[in-house]
C-alpha cells in the first residue's frame, strides 16, 4: 500500500504558483503540495512531505524544479517531473519568500533583514545543489517580497521597514543600492515593469507608489574587472573563517551622499495611488502583477479583490470572494486566470476575469473531518465535518462536486445506501438527513420525538431502514426511508450509544454502548433484542465483516475482540494498545508511554475480502491486522508534519524552562495576519486571538468496496492509500518454462488461451496487455469459453485496471461481456469473494460511460445546431433566389381592389 492522494484540504498557507504552461496550479497543503490540473479537471498530491507546514514555494522557469521551504527554514529541492526529493537544505531561520531568476541561473530567498542569492541547481549532477553567491544587506527590518527584472540583471526586495531596495544580480558600475521610501506601512509586494527598471511598490495600508527610472536595462554598465578583483581581495583579508562558504557580501546605503549618486541610476516617484477611497481601514494582504497585460490584482483582509490596469490605475473589476483574508494571489502566464488562496477557511479559487466566471472553486472542511463513507462502486467518497457540512468527492479527479450545508451543528456519521444515490448523515443538531445525488437536495429529515444528539448512524442493505444512536437518551431510533416515519425506539442500553452497524447479509443491527455491552437487534422480529454480548470495558466501535459472519468490537481498554454473533461466542482478540503508539503533546505532564495506557482504537474497518482489519485512533499510526492470525501486518504513519501536536514521542528539553513549556508563550498574537477578531481601537493585532496546534488523530477509516484502496479522515485531511501493482513482481504458479519469449512464441502459434494462462502465471502487466490485445475480436468468444475458472477472476481484475488507462474501449467491453455471460453462473457461487473485483470493474465502466455519454450529448447538440443553421441559411438563400414578377404584384393589387 502507498499514499496516493489527499482530499478534503485544498489550501492551507503559503504562495500559490501556476506551472509554466499556465494550465495547472501548485497549492501548498500543510506539509505537502497538490497540483490542480485545470484543463483535465484533476488533482494530484505528490508523495513527498516537509517536516513542518510549507510557507513558500519557488518554481523554476522551465517548470521542472521547485523549492519548498517550511516554517523553520528547512528546504526541499523537488523534481516536479519525477515527483521526488533531490536535495535538502536548511536556511537556519524562517524564510519569507523565494524566487528564481527568469533565466533560471540564480534564485533569491529573503530571511531576517537580508536577501541571499544562490546559484540555481543546474541540469548536471552536483554534490551541493545550493551554493551561496551573494548576501545583500540594507533593510533594517524583515524582508517580505522579491521581484526580478525580465533579463535577470536586477531584483527588488520589499521590507517591513516600509522601504524597497533595488539590487543588482551582478555588480553594475552605475547602480548603487539604495532604498525607495514613500510608504507608511509594511511593503506587501513590489513589481518591475516589463523590460524596464520602472517599479511599482504596494504597502499594507493599500497604497501604490509608481517609481520611474532614468536608465534603461541596456544602460546598466558592468564594473571594470580591476575594481571587482580589489573588492574580492579586501573581503578575503577580512574573513575570520575562510573555510565557511559565506559568499560575497553587499551592503546597501539608506541615505547615499550626492557625490555617490552622481551619474548613477536614479529613481523618482511619479505617482501615488490609494485603494481605499472611502477611508475604511482594510489591510491589503497580497498582490500579483502580470507584466504583459499590465494587470494588477490586489487582495484584502475582508476577502475583496481589485483588478487595476497600470500605470494609469484604472479599476477594471472588484469582487468579494470570501469573508476571510486573501492570503495568496497568482496569475497564469497568459494573464487569463487568477488564483486566490484564503487560509482562514481553506478556500482555493481560480477566476477567469474576462468572462467573470470560476474555473475552479474548492473548499475543504473548516474544522476537522470526523466521518467518511465510500459509495458502493468506490467512485465517490462522502465526508462529514465538525463545521456541519457534508461534502461528496470524486476519487478519480479528487475534486468536491457537491456540498450540503443543511446541518446546523457538527456531523457525526455519514453513509451511502446500497444503490449509491442516497447519502445519509447524522448530526449533533438532532436530525438525520437524506440527500439525493440526482437532484442534489435534502429530501428527507428524520427527527426524534424529544431532541437528541445523534452520535452514530447505520442503514440496512436494502436501504429501507435507517437507525441512529443517541448520546444523551441512550436510545436507538429506527425510521422508514420510504415515508420518513419513526418506526421504533430501541431502549435497553444504560450508556451513550457509541456505534451502530447493520449485518450486510440480513437485517440484524449491532449497537455498541459505553455500558460495556454490544446488543444485537433483529429488525424482522417483534421482540427485537436477539443477543447481548458483555465486554470488560466501554465499547467504542463495532463492525461486521463483509460476509456478515463475524463481528469486530473495539473497547476502551485497547482490545479488539472478534465474535461469532450467531452463537454469541468470542473467537479471538488482539491487544492493540501498544501498537497505537501515542505521541506526547507539548503541554503534557506525563510521557507518551504513560499516556498510551489510557488510549484505545476509536475506528475499525474490515478490508473488502474480510481477511484484514484496519484500526486507528488518537495517534499518527493506522494499524492493519490479519484477522485469522491475529497479528499486526503493518503500521502506516499517516503524517510526518511536526506542525501538528502529539507527533513527538519525547519532548525537546530545549523548549522546557523552569517556568514550564515554551509552548505556553503565545507569540505574535495575530499581528502578521492583520486584525483577527476586530476589537474597538485594535488595528495591528488582537491579543484575544487564540493560537493552537491541532492534534494528530484518525477519526474514521473505510475500505473501498473495490478492495484497491482505503481512506482515513485525519487532522490533515482525507488521506487515500492504494495498491501499487506496477512495481511488484508477483508470479503465480510459476514454472521454469514460462518466460516472455515462450509466451510470445505460443501467441505467434495462435494458442491464445495458453498464452493468456502463461502470461498470468508470470504476472507482468505489460505482457498480459500485449497478449490480450493480440487476440482477434472474433476469437474472444472461443478464448473466454476455454479459459480455466481460476483465471476468469484474474482476467476480470486486469480488465478493470486496463479500462482506466487503455483507449481500446470497445475491445475490452467485448471481453468483459463475454466473460460475464459465459461464466456468470459459476461466478455467482463465489460472489462474496469476487465482489471487490466486480465493483472495481463496474467503477471503471461507469466512469467511461459518463465521459462518453457527455461527449455524445455534446455532439448531438452540435449536430442539431449545425442543422438548424444550415436550414435557416437554406431558407434565406431560397427566398433570395426566388424572383418576384412586378406584373404579378400589380395584378394581385388590382384583384384586391
Amino acid at each position: 500500500w502507498q499514499f496516493s492522494g489527499l482530499l478534503g484540504t485544498v489550501y492551507r498557507r503559503g504562495n500559490l504558483s501556476f506551472t509554466r504552461d499556465g494550465s495547472a496550479l501548485i497549492s501548498p497543503v500543510g506539509n505537502r503540495i497538490s497540483v490542480f490540473d485545470l484543463k483535465n479537471n484533476k488533482c494530484e498530491t505528490y508523495p513527498l512531505a516537509t517536516r513542518l507546514n510549507i510557507v513558500c514555494v519557488g518554481l523554476s522557469p522551465d517548470g521542472n524544479l521547485a523549492i519548498l521551504i517550511d516554517e523553520e527554514g528547512a528546504a526541499l529541492l523537488v523534481s516536479l517531473i519525477g515527483k521526488c526529493v533531490i536535495h535538502q537544505f536548511y536556511f537556519h531561520k524562517p524564510v519569507h519568500s523565494v524566487s528564481f531568476s527568469p533565466d533560471g541561473k540564480k534564485f533569491v530567498i529573503t530571511k531576517d533583514n537580508v536577501a541571499l542569492m544562490y546559484h540555481a541547481p543546474g541540469r548536471k549532477r552536483e554534490f551541493n545543489a545550493f551554493v551561496l553567491d551573494k548576501t545583500y544587506y540594507g533593510p533594517y527590518d524583515e524582508t517580505t517580497c522579491i521581484d526580478w527584472t525580465d533579463d535577470s540583471k536586477c531584483f527588488a526586495v520589499g521590507s517591513k521597514d516600509m522601504s524597497t531596495w533595488v539590487f543588482g544580480a551582478e555588480r553594475w558600475a552605475n547602480l548603487i543600492y539604495y532604498s525607495l521610501g514613500g510608504h507608511k506601512d509594511v511593503i506587501v509586494a513590489c513589481f518591475f515593469e516589463e523590460n524596464s527598471l520602472d517599479l511599482y511598490t504596494i504597502s499594507q495600508d493599500a497604497a501604490l507608489c509608481v517609481w520611474q527610472c532614468d536608465t534603461e536595462l541596456s544602460g546598466l554598465k558592468p564594473r571594470p574587472p580591476k575594481d571587482v578583483e580589489r573588492e574580492k581581495n579586501a573581503e578575503k583579508s577580512d574573513e575570520e573563517f575562510p573555510e565557511e562558504p559565506k559568499g560575497e557580501e553587499i551592503h546597501g546605503k539608506a541615505n547615499p551622499s550626492e557625490r555617490e549618486t552622481r551619474d548613477k541610476v536614479k529613481y523618482s516617484r511619479v505617482a501615488k495611488y490609494f485603494f481605499n477611497k472611502e477611508g475604511d481601514f482594510n489591510n491589503l494582504t497580497s498582490a500579483a502583477y502580470h507584466k504583459k497585460t499590465h494587470l494588477l490584482v490586489t487582495g484584502f483582509a475582508s476577502g475583496i479583490f481589485h483588478l487595476h490596469e497600470l500605470p494609469d490605475f484604472n479599476l477594471i473589476h472588484s469582487l468579494s470572494i470570501s469573508d476571510q483574508r486573501i492570503a495568496s494571489i497568482s496569475i497564469n502566464c497568459t494573464g487569463d486566470w487568477i488564483a486566490f488562496g484564503c487560509s482562514g477557511l481553506g478556500q482555493l479559487l481560480v477566476w477567469e476575469w474576462q468572462s467573470e466566471s470560476y474555473v475552479l472553486k474548492q473548499q475543504g472542511h473548516f474544522n476537522s473531518m470526523v466521518a467518511l463513507a465510500y459509495s458502493p462502486d468506490g467512485q465517490y467518497i462522502v465526508t462529514g465535518g465538525e463545521d456541519g457540512k457534508v461534502k461528496v468527492w470524486n476519487t478519480s479527479s479528487s475534486f468536491c462536486f457537491v456540498t450540503f450545508t443543511e446541518h446546523t451543528s457538527g456531523v457525526t456519521a455519514v453513509t451511502f445506501t446500497s444503490n449509491g444515490y442516497v447519502i445519509l448523515s447524522a448530526s449533533l443538531d438532532g436530525t438525520v438527513r437524506a440527500f439525493d445525488l440526482h437532484r442534489y437536495r435534502n429530501f428527507r429529515t428524520f427527527t426524534s420525538p424529544r431532541p437528541s444528539q445523534f452520535s452514530c448512524l447505520a442503514v440496512d442493505s436494502s436501504g429501507e431502514i435507517v437507525s441512529a444512536g443517541s448520546q444523551d437518551s441512550f436510545e436507538i431510533f429506527i425510521w422508514s426511508m420510504q415515508n420518513g416515519r419513526l418506526l421504533d425506539v430501541l431502549s435497553g442500553h444504560e450508556g451513550p450509544i457509541s456505534s451502530l452497524s447493520f449485518n450486510p447479509m440480513n437485517s440484524v443491527l449491532a449497537s455498541a454502548s459505553w455500558d460495556k455491552t454490544v446488543k444485537l437487534w433483529d429488525m424482522l422480529d417483534s421482540w427485537r433484542t436477539k443477543e447481548t454480548l458483555i465486554l470488560n470495558s466501554d465499547v467504542l466501535v463495532v463492525a461486521f465483516r463483509p460476509d456478515g459472519k463475524e463481528l469486530a468490537v473495539a473497547a476502551l481498554n485497547g482490545q479488539i475482540t472478534f465474535w461469532d454473533h450467531e452463537n454469541a461466542v468470542q473467537v479471538g482478540s488482539i491487544e492493540g494498545r501498544h501498537d497505537l503508539q501515542m505521541g506526547r503533546k507539548e503541554l503534557d505532564k506525563i510521557t507518551a508511554k504513560q499516556a498510551a495506557k489510557g488510549k484505545s482504537f476509536t475506528t475499525l474497518c474490515y478490508s473488502a475480502d474480510g481477511q484484514s482489519i484496519l484500526a486507528g485512533g488518537l495517534s499518527k499510526f493506522v494499524c492493519i491486522y490479519n484477522v485469522k492470525e491475529q497479528i499486526l501486518m503493518k503500521k502506516f504513519e499517516i503524517s510526518c508534519n511536526f506542525s501538528l501536536d502529539a507527533m513527538e514521542e519525547y519532548l525537546d528539553r530545549r523548549k522546557m524552562t523552569e517556568f514550564g513549556s515554551m509552548a505556553l508563550i503565545d507569540e505574535g498574537g495575530g499581528g502578521e495576519d492583520g486584525v483577527a477578531i476586530p476589537l474597538p481601537g485594535v488595528k495591528t493585532g488582537d491579543m484575544s486571538y487564540r493560537h493552537f496546534k491541532p492534534e494528530i488523530r484518525v477519526t474514521c477509516l473505510r475500505f473501498s468496496p473495490t478492495g484497491r484502496s482505503w481512506a482515513a479522515t485525519t487532522t490533515e485531511g482525507l488521506l487515500i492509500y492504494s495498491l501499487d501493482s506496477g512495481l511488484i513482481f508477483d508470479p503465480f504458479e510459476l514454472d521454469i518454462d514460462i518466460t516472455p519469449s515462450n509466451i510470445r512464441k505460443t501467441l505467434h502459434q495462435k494458442e491464445y488461451t495458453m498464452a493468456i494462462v502463461m502470461a498470468f502465471k508470470l504476472n507482468e502487466k505489460k505482457l498480459i496487455q500485449e497478449v490480450i490485445e493480440a487476440v482477434p475480436s472474433n476469437e474472444v468468444d472461443v478464448v473466454c469459453s476455454s479459459l480455466p475458472d481460476l483465471y476468469v477472476e484474474k482476467v476480470l481484475e486486469f480488465l478493470a485496471s486496463a479500462f482506466e488507462i487503455s483507449c481500446h474501449l470497445e475491445f475490452y467491453l467485448i471481453w468483459a461481456h463475454k466473460l460475464l455471460m459465459l461464466h456468470g453462473q459459476k461466478l455467482k457461487t463465489r460472489s462474496v469473494k469476487l465482489l471487490p473485483v466486480i465493483q472495481f470493474l463496474q467503477k471503471s465502466i461507469q466512469r467511461h460511460f459518463e465521459d462518453v455519454s457527455k461527449l455524445c450529448e455534446w455532439n448531438i447538440y452540435n449536430i442539431k445546431y449545425a442543422l438548424a443553421i444550415s436550414q435557416q441559411r437554406g431558407m434565406k438563400r431560397l427566398a433570395e433566389e426566388t424572383p418576384v414578377d412586378e406584373d404579378d404584384l400589380d395584378s394581385d393589387s388590382d384583384y384586391l381592389m
